[in-house]
């Protein structure tokens, strides 16, 4: 199972920066929250990180 993390950055994109924004089930839903409550701006980018849940393995 995979679930989307919706995050507001600056325009370098760092992981200091980063303002939490959701957890979605699709990347669409998480783009479509992003387009309608605006968070896409001249000095900001929007970063949708994947992350799968529920997977046992080594690293």
């Amino acid at each position: 199972m995979k679930i989307f993390i919706l995050y507001q950055t600056d325009t370098w994109k760092s992981r200091a920066s980063r303002v939490f924004f959701g957890i979605f089930d699709t990347r669409d839903k998480a783009m479509d929250y992003a387009k309608y409550n605006e968070l896409y701006q001249y000095n900001a980018a929007v970063v949708v990180v994947e992350v799968a849940l529920n997977q046992f393995g080594e690293i």
